[in-house]
């Protein structure tokens, strides 16, 4: 056969051939019925309706890694949170710390028990403050009775102190020397109250202990052994480099402040650290591994203590929190204006969580985040 009578007949085998193939597919796709909900997706989309601007979690087993995400990382955008954001870990940055000062003590050169008066001489002095009197341990537990700079800090207080000062540049000593314009909480060892100066007081003991910064401490320690490539320690630099959605902050009004820019030496050796949720996973499973501390100082750093403020227990730069399943998880909570992050990882560090929101949102926030690192802790599938 030739010419148009053999192009129609082609033509109907090919429509005959086609209609086969959708049939299948179709009866396919409805014998194998819709896609089951995705539990991660359904946790997120929870916090998002919390009010946050955006949110971004990741999980990871040994052999999976899944991550899911909601709202929009620029406020009256479409614009979707980016799958490797770098955020401000806030808190979560005291794990790091902690975790330095523990390599010091494995290496010998510091004890837990040393004072900070031995390391810092009269840096914390006045107002009934008495470094004689307070351990590096109880820096790290929060049970030093130091009090907390941050309240003093004009940038975190109000939108026009945070134009005025997001660019100040502050040092160790200041911060210490704010703080020390109040008297304790308490009497060093008897109670836990939570205080980010005694974190910047770690911070100048690993300077003092090995004569460089604590960022170059983390960074060569930490950062770049485990390969956090997302991950930097930033100094002053208000900027945050690399993919990232924008944070947002009320101040306790109804309207949003976008408080992105930020120079965080407030913050320095307590929250002043860049991440992502695969490098927060990747660090929390390397930390509970083994991977950078021998198991007398990862026991020593995982004891914990009742801290009544935060209801749970706190060890070394760790909180202990319980979970719904059974037994409990070590992770710890972070907050720097705007940039809200939760994280934690089983006892043994083969299973891990992290999400962060980027606004202020509220008491319905945090629990809908700590109701996703529970319930995804607990799951024993992929």
């Amino acid at each position: 056969m030739h010419g148009p009578a053999r192009h129609r007949r082609r033509r109907l085998v090919l429509t005959g051939l086609t209609a086969v193939l959708l049939a299948a597919t179709t009866w396919t796709t409805a014998a194998a019925g819709p896609r089951p909900p995705d539990p991660l997706q359904q946790r997120v989309d929870a916090i998002h309706e919390t009010g946050v601007v955006g949110v971004f979690a990741e999980v990871t087993s040994p052999d999976t890694r899944h991550s899911a995400r909601a709202g929009t990382a620029v406020r009256g955008t479409g614009t979707p949170m980016p799958r490797d954001g770098r955020f401000r870990i806030g808190s979560v940055t005291k794990t790091f710390t902690a975790t330095v000062v523990l390599q010091l003590v494995d290496e010998g050169r510091l004890s837990l028990d040393d004072t900070v008066e031995e390391w810092l001489p009269g840096v914390v002095r006045g107002n009934g403050n008495d470094g004689r009197q307070v351990t590096v341990r109880q820096l790290l537990r929060h049970t030093s009775g130091i009090p907390d700079v941050l309240p003093d800090i004009a940038a975190l207080r109000g939108a026009d102190g945070y134009r005025a000062e997001r660019f100040r540049t502050y040092t160790p000593e200041e911060l210490v020397a704010l703080a020390m314009r109040n008297p304790p909480d308490f009497p060093p060892g008897d109670d836990w109250s939570y205080s980010n100066t005694n974190y910047t007081l770690a911070a100048m003991i690993i300077h003092e202990v090995t004569g460089r910064s604590w960022a170059d401490e983390v960074a060569d320690r930490i950062i770049r052994p485990l390969g956090l490539s997302g991950t930097g320690t930033p100094d002053t630099l208000p900027f945050l480099p690399g993919p990232h959605a924008r944070s947002y902050a009320a101040f306790g009004t109804d309207n949003l402040v976008d408080v992105t820019a930020l120079n965080p030496s407030m913050a320095v050796g307590s929250g002043s650290i860049v991440s992502t949720t695969r490098d927060l996973n990747r660090f929390h499973s390397a930390l509970l591994g083994g991977e950078l501390l021998d198991q007398a100082r990862l026991d020593e750093m995982t004891t914990t203590v009742p801290a009544p403020e935060l209801g749970l227990e706190y060890g070394l730069g760790l909180a202990e929190i319980p979970l719904s399943c059974g037994g409990g998880y070590f992770g710890h909570v972070g907050e720097l204006l705007g940039y809200r992050t939760w994280v934690g990882a089983t006892a043994d560090g083969t299973r891990t969580a992290a999400v962060y929101v980027t606004s202020d949102g509220g008491q319905d926030t945090q629990r809908a985040m700590s109701a996703l690192v529970d319930q995804e802790l607990c799951r024993t599938g992929p």
